[in-house]
């Protein structure tokens, strides 16, 4: 029943409330493009190496992002799949789309690199399929890593799905972070995206910076409230407090009876989301519309100490 130390840990708090288990968007998306660029040489040497297909792989984009946006810029046709982890049962979402499929099919089966390769307009094939899952595996081991920053994904990775499957899966939603590899030859490109949940991420990259003082800048706070945050869509709802009365007053309460507000209730509005107390503010009307003044930040320990101590 005690208000945080400090107002950078009574900010912190608000946000943890209203955002979930989200990070600061600057420090997320330098973690994830730490870990794409680590695992690009290891990518490029397994599907040039091992696979045997001499394809070119660069990273396009690390950013913030959705889990569920992993198919949104796919296309009609694409190979997704979903790796789990011990901490949780959708770690890591790969989708692969229908260009980068057909880049792949044709340098394994010795297409040439030089000619444009037929689009995929139709399901996926078996043979398709194979090969999006066999680059899905690649791509989850090199993310992996090991030790204790390892992600623990569950390898080999499920067979990719495709067609109806693949577009009506269910992907739950949160915060994430969105990497995006091409695939390419000198006429053909095509992408695989990665999806990691921030919860993930902070958990096994510890992908969070924990400040013990109050000298948070403008830039740090804007980071805070990042893209992530400012897509939250809250209500807000302001109270004002009526009255203190007893048990037998309320019982004798009639339908027409007039309440009067205390004398300083006008001060003491308070401003909430999702049924936590952020502000305390002061009732006022401008024009024909009526308002609310943020005064402070709410203090839920001196809250507390008033409700103990009435008047």
């Amino acid at each position: 029943m005690t208000s945080p130390g400090s107002p950078s840990q009574t900010r912190a708090l608000i946000i943890e409330r209203l955002v979930g288990d989200s990070g600061e968007a600057a420090q997320v998306i330098g973690v994830g493009r730490g870990m794409a660029e680590r695992s690009l040489p290891l990518l490029q040497k397994a599907l040039a190496g091992e696979l045997g297909a001499p394809v070119t792989v660069d990273l396009q984009a690390v950013e913030v992002g959705r889990v569920p946006d992993a198919r949104m810029r796919a296309g009609e046709t694409f190979a997704m799949t979903i790796v789990s982890s011990p901490a949780s049962a959708d770690a890591v979402t790969l989708v692969m789309d229908a260009p980068a499929i057909a880049v792949m099919v044709s340098a394994l089966f010795g297409g040439d690199p030089d000619q444009p390769v037929a689009p995929i307009e139709r399901d996926l094939s078996q043979i398709e399929t194979d090969v999006a899952t066999t680059v899905f595996q690649e791509v989850a081991v090199t993310l992996n890593g090991s030790g204790r920053r390892s992600l623990d994904l569950r390898l080999p990775v499920p067979r990719a799905m495709s067609g109806n499957e693949a577009k009506r899966r269910v992907l739950r939603d949160g915060a994430a972070i969105r990497i995006v590899y091409g695939i390419s030859t000198p006429t053909d490109a095509g992408t695989v995206t990665v999806m990691i949940p921030q919860r993930i991420l902070l958990a096994t990259r510890g992908a969070t910076a924990h400040q013990g003082d109050d000298g948070a800048t403008e830039f740090d706070w804007r980071a805070r409230f990042s893209e992530e945050v400012m897509r939250s869509a809250v209500r807000l709802e302001a109270t004002m407090p009526l009255a203190r009365l007893t048990l037998g007053d309320l019982a004798a309460f009639q339908p027409g009876q007039v309440i009067e507000f205390e004398e300083n209730a006008q001060l003491q509005a308070r401003l909430s989301a999702r049924d936590k107390t952020l502000f305390v503010c002061e009732f006022g009307k401008l024009g024909q519309n009526y308002t609310v003044r943020i005064r402070h930040p709410h203090d839920a320990g001196q809250d507390f100490i008033d409700g103990l101590m009435p008047g």
